[in-house]
């Protein structure tokens, strides 16, 4: 338990440390406010000359406070670690220099960057605050949801930027927040290295003892009915890993040319022939 506790400890810490590093090196100086509270200090940073990191504790610890009171005390005190650690990372690389002074290089290595960044705050049970806390206050008394939170915060942040700087950053801006969203899903989901091949056969038990011969896979049948004929027939389900899609493709056509097969990406496997299940992310 402790040590699961201290991977979660350092896990935000190292995260928060990274998302610092996107914002100071890559986002801040070439005036890339892709969103949230990051958004908000580039533009305060460029037309006052505030250190950015200062800017996101003003912004921070009040929120922090405002969602205690309105929204919960535990979902606050979840978000204080890597919100301030945030913070002051970014206070501590403010003097650093930019890696790079080509705007679609800042915006594409920044997205990669503090995606990672977040992605491991968020996996280690973390929030790096800001909007995410503005977002939920919001929601709590509107009837808006999450995501349209977010949407609109966003959209006045990169809005904003777009009038103070030139237009062309909001387009730097909404590709920022795209790449950063994906690389987030991926460092909490991992990469789509497996596959759900549902197939529809009249010859699923040929094809199931054909899968477990040559691939050794688990396969589950169910019975499923047709909208158009109303016959009832058994289908099979079976995951398998993606350089394993052709064998079994082949495997089908083999035992029934006519098999219809949908074929889906899967973004995470827990059990036996894939990955460990060591107990729920938090």
């Amino acid at each position: 338990m402790w040590l699961r506790r201290i991977g979660y400890f350092m896990g935000i810490m190292i995260g928060s440390l990274i998302t610092a590093l996107g914002v100071s090196a890559f986002l801040v100086p070439n005036k890339i406010a892709a969103g949230g509270a990051s958004g908000v200090a580039t533009i305060l940073y460029h037309l006052f000359s505030w250190q950015p990191g200062i800017i996101l504790l003003c912004i921070n610890i009040p929120l922090l406070i405002i969602s205690g009171f309105l929204v919960s005390w535990r979902f606050s005190l979840n978000s204080v670690l890597g919100s301030m650690a945030t913070s002051l990372f970014v206070v501590y690389l403010g003097t650093m220099p930019a890696l790079t002074t080509d705007p679609l290089l800042a915006t594409l290595f920044g997205g990669i960057v503090t995606g990672i960044g977040v992605g491991l705050v968020f996996r280690s049970g973390g929030s790096t605050g800001g909007t995410d806390l503005l977002a939920r206050i919001i929601t709590k008394y509107t009837p808006l949801s999450l995501s349209q939170a977010f949407i609109i915060i966003d959209s006045i942040i990169v809005g904003a930027a777009g009038f103070i700087f030139a237009p062309e950053y909001i387009m730097y801006a909404l590709i920022g927040m795209y790449v950063c969203a994906k690389v987030v899903d991926i460092v909490q989901e991992g990469f789509s290295n497996t596959k759900q091949v549902m197939i529809i056969s009249d010859h699923i038990e040929s094809i199931t003892a054909s899968i477990f011969e040559h691939l050794e896979r688990g396969v589950t049948q169910l019975y499923t009915r047709g909208g158009y004929t109303q016959a009832d027939r058994l289908s099979a389900l079976v995951i398998i890993r993606r350089n394993e899609l052709s064998t079994i493709k082949h495997l089908v056509k083999n035992i029934d040319p006519n098999a219809f097969m949908i074929v889906s990406d899967v973004n995470r496997v827990l059990g036996e022939g894939f990955q460990k299940n060591e107990g729920a992310d938090h």
